[in-house]
């Protein structure tokens, strides 16, 4: 959903040389092959057009190979040569973003090798860029993670190389978030860099020239602080093919890795040439050309031009080709005053220095405001990437128990150390402190958390004697449950030895009615399962990336025998589980006070690895008069309104839910349904009163989008969820002309105590307590925690600089 605010009265004529049609899906737009932009030739007579040719190497921190893979057989030559390179050629520069990469490289050289890089970046050749531990996706992770990894790589930064990125680069992640440019900003980012936006939504910016504009938050309405300067790239890809102008055939003829006799080459069968004095004039006019098309989608003359790939500079020979060639044909642009152009090596700092300065001598120092985010992406024809939303949920569930994991450790860490009194083992947790914060911060790379990648590596938790612990700086009241091994458990407090309420309930093995929530309200709430297959035909199918259906769309789930039901009624909880061949579903109902007693507890555990091409859905029938509006959160971090709209394909209606999703009525105050969900995965909803989720994915072929495999290596997968119903009051404090899509508080608690769950933790013998442990009890529970009164104050060092919990 995007909203936008032109700052300036005058909006330019389209360049394009022909109409656009952002939503028609009756012809195939051709992205691939670009498009021709009119130009008459004397734009630039007043005004020199300014080309900034930014070299960058994206590195992906596992995708087809694993992290170490990658840097041992690529990485860690690029950077090598990168630094030879740069060092050898003042004009030469570089971009890179991936601090996890670059981190492993300086452990790797010597001080003579670190003091050069120190040199290169005070010279301005270098720019580390974004600063995060990877590009992490925008779709699936939660904020406390991308905080996280900003942080963890923010830190390396500064603690090693004494500089702070100032410009992001997310040019591979799916779809680009609000949530992630709010936090770009906060960390000290000023300019941001996107790529992957849905083609006709490109060329509607295109048209507009609003491929530069400022990023603004949904609940500012007019310029503030919290607003990014953004560029988004025009074409289909951030390969040299689709950056230097909008004809991939021509632009690829000066990707001189791709010079006769290499390993690659270009597909439109026109291969480049060395430049030499005798091609030189005709060469450097055929690429002036691509720049002179580009920059007229543009409201500046300052024109930038990423040149890179996946893992590009990997040798010598590759940075010679590609830098002797332009330097080349820059030097014969230069020198002919006729062509009114400057080209040079840049970074993106060298780059957005001189837009701002552009604007400030312009009357228009202000860019347009554009308010929303880019989801869901799309590339070609109706090929949306829906589908990563939901590939490998056991994954994606893992991701939430590991940062609250460390979210545990963190603060248990900081609590001890207080009370060791010099004795505390700081070098060894906080060593394991940093490695958790950067295993979390890998996982949150776009080919990782999104399931998108050929490896993954998961250890699954054991049974263990636990020790609860709050990480809420709150005091709360929670049901906590721990599986055990026989029903003669008992629960006592810690300290008095108190027994605390507890219920036994048996763990069923093997693959409804109404379970009431007395509130006042009776609404309808039905619970289905649905089959979505992939198309049959020579189409494209759906993969880890892609979700496209077939045309007969849903199909019901059906079963050859009833399921087996079986209802458990308790002083603590009472539940209605159903089992079927490929889910268990789990209702249950909490009889305690508070926000957790007011929702109801979905379970799905899922296994479909006995099925072929298909993706389990659980769909909510509901009679909320929502009309075709429903909200997602974004990254856990603020509410997005949606519209579904049936002129566009099926899987261009889901949406990425990182935690919670909800239908209210629209014609009057009345009813709002939230789901909150323990794990990021698509939702949709497709009818009035409908609200499914994509539950797991099973899909044989590859989408023919890098990955070269399907998705197959399905787990047992539990999902879970809650619940929540709530009612407008009927004399709100403000009157709203329409309906509010912010969160309640009620909302925000129940979020809270889903994702910052009560902890089960290994212990060894003794155990490691927060308080004395009783021997004689097979299970020991906090029931009450109280709020950890002590203060947390942020490192200004790097996460390696000092021992010490402390810094946390």
């Amino acid at each position: 959903m995007l909203t936008v605010q032109y700052l300036e009265s005058f909006v330019a004529a389209s360049p394009l040389a022909h109409t656009l049609m952002p939503c028609s899906f009756s012809r195939v737009l051709q992205m691939l092959d670009g498009f021709p932009i009119r130009y008459h030739g004397d734009e630039w007579d007043n005004q020199t057009l300014q080309v900034f040719l930014v070299p960058h190497s994206h590195n992906d921190p596992g995708w087809l190979k694993t992290f170490d893979g990658y840097y041992r057989d690529q990485t860690r030559h690029i950077l090598d040569n990168m630094l030879q390179q740069l060092t050898d050629d003042p004009q030469r520069k570089m971009i890179w973003a991936e601090v996890s990469y670059f981190s492993k490289w300086w452990d790797d050289i010597d001080e003579h090798k670190r003091s050069q890089v120190q040199k290169l970046l005070k010279a301005g050749q270098l720019e580390l860029v974004t600063g995060g531990w990877v590009m992490a996706d925008e779709a699936n992770s939660h904020y406390y993670a991308l905080i996280d990894q900003l942080l963890e790589g923010h830190q390396w930064i500064q603690r090693h190389l004494g500089v702070k990125p100032t410009n992001g680069w997310a040019i591979d992640p799916f779809g680009h978030s609000p949530s992630m440019s709010y936090l770009l900003k906060g960390a000290g980012l000023k300019n941001h860099v996107i790529q992957r936006v849905h083609y006709s939504v490109k060329k509607h910016f295109a048209q507009q020239r609003l491929l530069e504009f400022s990023w603004r938050q949904p609940w500012d309405s007019a310029s503030s602080a919290d607003d990014i300067t953004c560029h988004m790239m025009p074409f289909y890809s951030y390969d040299v093919p689709h950056t230097c102008g909008p004809d991939p055939a021509v632009c690829c003829q000066f990707d001189f890795h791709r010079l006769p006799g290499g390993r690659v080459a270009c597909p439109w069968r026109v291969a480049p040439q060395p430049i030499t004095e005798d091609n030189v004039k005709e060469r450097a006019r055929l690429l002036l050309d691509q720049y002179r098309q580009k920059s007229r989608l543009f409201r500046s003359p300052v024109l930038l031009v990423p040149l890179g790939d996946d893992f590009r500079f990997v040798d010598a020979r590759e940075w010679e080709d590609q830098f002797s060639n332009y330097q080349r044909l820059f030097q014969h642009m230069n020198q002919d005053p006729t062509l009114h152009v400057q080209a040079r090596f840049g970074t993106l700092a060298d780059y957005f220095e001189a837009l701002q300065r552009h604007l400030d001598s312009t009357q228009v120092s202000r860019l347009p405001a554009v308010g929303g985010d880019f989801f869901t992406y799309a590339d070609r024809d109706d090929h949306y990437w829906s589908g990563y939303y939901t590939s490998r949920p056991f994954y994606k569930r893992q991701d939430r128990h590991l940062e609250t994991t460390l979210r545990y450790c963190s603060h248990l860490c900081h609590c001890k150390s207080g009370q060791a009194q010099g004795k505390f083992p700081g070098v060894e947790l906080f060593s394991y402190l940093t490695t958790g914060r950067r295993n979390l911060g890998l996982f949150q790379h776009h080919d990782a958390v999104t399931g998108t990648a050929k490896d993954a590596v998961v250890r699954d938790y054991g049974e263990r004697l636990v020790v609860v612990y709050n990480s809420l700086e709150q005091r709360r009241t929670t049901v906590v449950t721990v599986t055990v091994d026989t029903p003669y458990a008992a629960v006592t407090e810690v300290e008095s030895g108190r027994p605390i309420t507890a219920q036994i309930s048996v763990v069923w093995e093997e693959p409804t009615r109404k379970l009431r929530l007395h509130s006042g309200q009776v609404r309808q709430v039905q619970v289905q399962f649905l089959w979505y297959g992939t198309r049959s035909d020579h189409r494209d199918k759906s993969g880890a990336y892609l979700f496209l259906p077939g045309d007969e769309g849903e199909q019901p789930y059906n079963w050859s025998e009833a399921p087996l039901v079986r209802v458990s009624v308790g002083p603590v909880f009472s539940d209605i589980t159903s089992c079927f061949p490929h889910v268990t579903h789990r209702v249950r109902l909490f009889h305690i006070k508070g926000h957790e007693g007011r929702s109801l507890q979905i379970q799905n555990t899922v296994d479909i690895r006995s099925e072929f091409n298909r993706e389990l859905v659980m769909r909510l029938v509901t009679d909320v008069a929502n009309g075709n509006h429903f909200s997602t959160d974004i990254n856990g971090f603020q509410m997005l309104q949606r519209r579904t709209l049936s002129k566009i394909p099926l899987q261009a209606n889901f949406y990425p839910m990182t935690t919670a999703a909800f239908i209210q009525d629209q014609d009057r105050p009345g009813t709002r349904l939230t789901l909150l969900s323990a794990q990021s995965q698509a939702v949709a909803a497709l009818k009035p009163g409908f609200l499914e989720l994509v539950l797991d994915r099973r899909l044989q072929q590859d989408d023919n989008r890098g990955l070269g495999q399907g998705v197959t290596d399905n787990k047992r997968t539990e999902s879970l969820y809650h619940l929540l119903l709530e009612v407008q009051t009927r004399n709100p404090p403000v009157t709203l002309s329409k309906p509010d899509h912010n969160t309640s508080l009620t909302l925000i608690k129940r979020t809270e105590s889903l994702y910052h769950l009560l902890l089960e933790v290994q212990t060894r013998n003794p155990p490691v307590t927060l308080s004395k442990p009783d021997h004689n009890t097979s299970l020991t529970l906090i029931k009450r925690t109280e709020k950890n009164r002590e203060s947390i104050t942020p490192s200004t060092g790097g996460t390696d600089q000092k021992p010490s919990c402390n810094s946390l």
